[in-house]
């Protein structure tokens, strides 16, 4: 212990004393040492994510956009750091609190401490632009600049720490771990991946984001039957769901985020309440007799509990999102106009295109024809047809 601070203190300098004193003791155990490697490795691959959704999204949307989605994914990232920052890890884990929202490490103030050091809130803001991701994915390819960084703050700062609070604090009203009052149907939820808090939380604010903001141009024809808005890069696509598959190691629209993270995420929450296993359960939470997975003959509490997470979700997630989606359309600063929507976000809000490219003299070499064509593909209307197969598709209103 003294060797670790004689060898600190001149690196941190004697104002930072108490900062020297606890991480002296906080390696000086073991295993607090393996479980911070672990944390900060599991964070890294819930960040390696938000590569993962860059490159997804990216590849899902028209090349016009490209460069526009992958500025809303830094966005989210840096949005979030922020606001997670400031309120966001206050609201979620700011303990002692009531069962609804923390009140206390506010900008980090008081942190670290036992049980709350930096490499739990890096873990932590990993998981909250997780969430404000998935939502941009449902507003691709029409959505203004300012509302990306409107609702990413709010998502990150309040929406989406409130939700972690009630789940993954141990003040939480529906916290499995819960040590300031009963349990939720004496079992609390359980949902350590995120099915319910991260998930569920991006899809539905996705959907009413999607919902309020109508259809992109061409998306359905007058008579109401989809049109298919196919993506520009299949191998992009490919490289963003590895990365996202390299990331889910960790635990358990455009790009359809309501359907795949809302579904899927509501279906996660019940699927834990049908298949926990007792010893699981017990182990964890360390209490016997605690209710388990219906179908591992545990009883319905847990599902019951579980039930009421998903419809309390939803409906929280609407009255805060739907209306702050509502209110950024009535104000104009959601959706961009028709003619920039036309023409691409790129050129139009950005100033070019994501990808350059100089089109070769189609008289230099044999076996090209107009425009620079190679073996069919055309290099110099790769965009410009682009704008006009969107111009000549039957839309509906915007």
């Amino acid at each position: 212990m003294s060797t670790c601070a004689a060898s600190l203190a001149p690196l941190l300098g004697t104002a930072a004393a108490n900062a020297t004193d606890y991480l002296c003791n906080q390696f000086a155990d073991t295993t607090t040492a393996i479980d911070s490697t672990y944390l900060l490795f599991s964070a890294y691959l819930v960040f390696a994510m938000q590569l993962g959704f860059a490159m997804l999204c990216a590849g899902s949307v028209r090349a016009k956009n490209t460069m526009n989605i992958m500025l809303t994914n830094v966005l989210d990232a840096a949005a979030g750091a922020l606001f997670y920052y400031l309120f966001g890890f206050a609201f979620a884990f700011g303990t002692p609190s009531n069962g609804f929202i923390g009140k206390h490490f506010f900008g980090l103030r008081d942190v670290p401490q036992v049980g709350f050091d930096y490499s739990f809130f890096l873990f932590q803001w990993a998981f909250a632009i997780a969430a404000a991701g998935i939502t941009s994915g449902s507003i691709a390819e029409r959505t203004q600049f300012v509302a990306y960084l409107i609702y990413s703050a709010f998502l990150t700062g309040f929406v989406y720490p409130v939700v972690s609070h009630w789940i993954w604090s141990a003040d939480g009203w529906a916290s499995a771990s819960r040590t300031s009052g009963p349990l939720l149907f004496n079992s609390g939820v359980i949902d350590f991946a995120g099915s319910g808090v991260v998930h569920m939380v991006g899809g539905v604010a996705g959907l009413w984001g999607a919902l309020i903001e109508g259809p992109r141009i061409g998306r359905f024809d007058h008579a109401g039957r989809a049109v298919a808005l196919r993506g520009h890069s299949a191998s992009l696509v490919v490289l963003g769901t590895f990365l996202l598959w390299f990331g889910w190691f960790k635990f358990d629209d455009p790009l359809e985020a309501a359907q795949l993270h809302g579904g899927c995420g509501a279906w996660g929450v019940i699927f834990t309440a049908l298949f926990a296993r007792r010893e699981y359960v017990e182990q964890i939470y360390g209490a016997p007799g605690r209710p388990y997975g219906l179908f591992m003959g545990g009883g319905g509490r847990l599902l019951g509990a579980h039930v009421v997470l998903i419809l309390v979700i939803a409906a929280w997630v609407s009255c805060t999102m739907g209306p702050l989606f509502l209110a950024l359309n009535k104000l104009g600063l959601l959706r961009i106009s028709a003619e920039d929507e036309m023409a691409g976000m790129d050129q139009t809000r950005h100033g070019g295109f994501a990808y350059a490219y100089t089109d070769e003299d189609s008289s230099s070499r044999p076996g090209r024809g107009a425009g620079g064509s190679v073996g069919g593909f055309m290099l110099k209307s790769a965009q410009t047809s682009q704008v006009a197969a969107d111009a000549t598709s039957p839309s509906s209103s915007v």
